[in-house]
Parts: structure tokens; C-alpha cells; sequence
């Protein structure tokens, strides 16, 4: 199982309290995306992800942190 985890929902809420919809806009993906990665049941392609981290100016590590297996 892939232990991907990410802080898009708390950045959002950093960033103005940015809607779903809006950083789907930004990040050009649908709204439907963006709930399933906050949720934890999806995980995006590398671009995605570097699109994200754009989105909010942070480094791709400020967004999505790998976590291994113990």
C-alpha cells in the first residue's frame, strides 16, 4: 500500500480559505479530484503534484510526505 499523505486541505485554508473548485481551476484538475486527494484515495501523477505545490509556492515536500512502511 502507497503511504502518501498531504496538507492540501490545511494549505488551502492557509491560503485564503481557497475553495476546492478553485484550486482545481488553478491546478487544472477537477473539483472531484482535489476531495479524493484530500481524502487519502487518490494519488496524483508526479505532474499533479508538482502542479499543486505550485499553486501554493511551496516545495513538493510542504505538500505531499511519503511515509514508509514500519
Amino acid at each position: 500500500m502507497v503511504n502518501i499523505k498531504n496538507r492540501i486541505r490545511r494549505l488551502r485554508f492557509d491560503n485564503d480559505e481557497m475553495t476546492q473548485e478553485e484550486l482545481a481551476n488553478r491546478a487544472g484538475c477537477t473539483r472531484q479530484t482535489i476531495i479524493a486527494l484530500e481524502q487519502g484515495k487518490y494519488v496524483p501523477s508526479i505532474e499533479l503534484a508538482f502542479k499543486l505545490a505550485r499553486v501554493f509556492g511551496v516545495a513538493l515536500e510542504d505538500v505531499f510526505q511519503y511515509e514508509e512502511d514500519t
